[in-house]
């Protein structure tokens, strides 16, 4: 595996917008300061040129870079609905799910893995066991990776099932302090209760009361205006 990928992001790179996106981020690895629409239309060409083996051991190499942007194109490489055969990049995204230290990386892998569950509900079993990890960033994919199952106005039973199981998740996570958790707890809530109300407003009577303030704010932002 060549890395001409790689020097083409670094072909973009701007030290300066790279400085800010350090302090934004926080977290301690190389940045480019590239632009994620510049991000997203290399990773379209280079899944233009690419089957999905090499998609798929591309996404790796980029992700082992460590370089902020690169860990992003690896995830956008594998955001697709259809992929076949899908199990390496599956594979692939459960292996990052450790090594997240930030929102924007993390939010990008996930995304990618949105479409793998989709294409496999059987998948939940893996996410599952996310949710009893020490680590923090691995707690919260499990929610962030779930939320397809917040989208659907007529839900099939298995759909409710998934829907039903996350809600237990959440449920779980309230007593969690860290903010990241309690945000994730709200922002499953707050696209839940554009489709289904009742389930939301089931889950803040039981468990509302246990949200920091925020977060029952948030999760509730659109039940107000129902």
């Amino acid at each position: 595996m060549t890395f001409s990928q790689l020097e083409e992001l670094k072909s973009l790179a701007d030290p300066d917008k790279a400085a800010g996106m350090a302090s934004y981020h926080k977290a301690p690895r190389t940045y480019l300061g590239i632009s994620v629409p510049q991000i997203t239309d290399l990773s379209k060409k280079w899944r233009a040129e690419l089957d999905v083996e090499a998609r798929v051991a591309l996404a790796d190499a980029l992700w082992q870079s460590d370089i902020h942007e690169a860990r992003i194109a690896a995830a956008k490489l594998l955001t697709q609905a259809r992929l076949r055969p899908d199990e390496g990049a599956w594979a692939l995204i459960c292996s990052w799910v450790p090594d997240f230290d930030a929102w924007a990386i993390a939010d990008h892998a996930c995304d990618a893995g949105q479409r793998r569950l989709l294409a496999n509900p059987s998948r939940i079993d893996t996410v599952e066991t996310w949710t009893t990890s020490e680590a923090m960033w691995t707690r919260r994919a499990a929610l962030v990776i779930t939320l397809p199952w917040t989208k659907q106005n007529n839900p099939k039973p298995q759909e409710l099932e998934v829907r039903d199981r996350v809600l237990g998740w959440a449920a779980a996570y309230v007593d969690d302090q860290q903010w990241f958790i309690q945000k994730a707890v709200a922002w499953w809530l707050r696209e839940l209760s554009k489709h289904d109300t009742p389930r939301v407003m089931a889950f803040l009577d039981a468990h509302g009361d246990r949200l920091k303030p925020f977060a029952r704010k948030e999760a509730g932002k659109y039940l107000a205006k129902r």
